[in-house]
């Protein structure tokens, strides 16, 4: 497996967020951008973005967590809750779809959802955009970087260009497939079997980011939550009802909890969900065939959970 380029570094949010403030209120005292991921690394930090000054994109997107959160639902302005878990912002480059239901085809349209979202930043897209033409320094950064004044196109186009920089290629699992055959350990090996074996895991989980950017009903959908029924509200098909993206697994031991509702706190518990679904959603309703118990034994289920663990890169751990 070749792999991928590890281009970031990692910033404590709240000094960026600090220095996005400072530039917010003030006259160009900074250098401008180098260029355009630099450009979408600060907006990224930056809660200009939000309604009222309170929310970047890095205060749900944690870049110690693989650019996920760490609750369930996670806070916007005004201290709103989101209707679903904050995915990792990390190897997205390559999906064809964004968000748990798809409903974005690109990482530049991707940007313009969580701003516009009433409960995440809450700002309307065309005073967004008159605030950040109204501030020198983004007026000077824009015209460095793309010869033109702010737009949504342009900040759409900043911000995926550096959510593409954030791949990671350089974990245990890594340097395994690449011939180091003491990066991971025995059990790790173990668990690396079953995930392509008894566990079924690849069935879904492929590719080089463990992803076949498919959306499957899991079983977590019981009826109960209409709202959230996943897929079905972007496609109005009832075959989608309580579908979602299978998410990636990279990094996965660093993005808890888990799910699109954030249901499960630890792996262990995912992997307790999968060895036996029935006894945390009893009364599923179109739960993909691929579903059902497992019945590995606490042993293999060690041995998946440390084969899980060596996906983490080496900058996360």
């Amino acid at each position: 497996m070749t792999p991928k380029a590890l281009k970031f570094i990692v910033i404590p949010a709240c000094f960026l967020g600090f220095l996005a403030c400072g530039l917010r209120n003030s006259e160009p005292s900074s250098p401008l951008p180098a260029d355009e991921i630099a450009l979408g690394k600060m907006l990224f930090f930056d809660p200009i973005l939000s309604l009222d000054n309170s929310v970047s994109c890095a205060s749900c997107h944690k870049p110690a967590f693989a650019f996920a959160d760490t609750v369930a639902f996670s806070t916007g302005v005004h201290g709103a809750k989101t209707i679903r878990n904050t995915p990792s912002a990390m190897n997205v480059s390559g999906r064809p779809y964004l968000f748990w239901d798809g409903r974005s085809p690109s990482l530049e349209d991707q940007v313009l959802h969580p701003i516009a979202n009433p409960v995440e930043m809450g700002f309307n897209i065309q005073d967004m955009m008159a605030r950040l033409q109204k501030n020198s320094y983004y007026q000077q950064a824009f015209n460095a970087i793309y010869k033109q004044t702010p737009s949504a196109v342009l900040l759409g186009q900043a911000i995926a260009a550096y959510e593409r920089s954030l791949e990671t290629g350089d974990s245990p699992f890594d340097r395994y497939m690449r011939g180091d055959t003491d990066a991971i350990s025995p059990a790790a090996v173990r668990g690396r079997e079953l995930f392509l074996g008894k566990a079924g895991c690849f069935d879904c989980h492929f590719s080089p980011d463990f992803t076949g950017d498919e959306f499957r009903n899991i079983g977590l959908f019981n009826g109960k939550n209409l709202n959230d029924s996943g897929r079905f509200h972007v496609t109005h098909n009832n075959s989608d009802i309580g579908k979602f993206k299978v998410p990636g697994l990279r990094n996965v031991a660093k993005t808890a909890p888990y799910m699109h509702n954030g249901m499960f706190r630890t792996l262990e518990e995912v992997l307790a969900f999968y060895n036996d679904p029935a006894t945390f959603i009893p009364d599923a309703i179109g739960q993909d065939p691929l579903i059902k118990p497992l019945q590995l034994t606490e042993g293999e289920m060690r041995d998946l959970l440390e084969f899980l663990h060596t996906l983490t890169s080496v900058s996360l751990q």
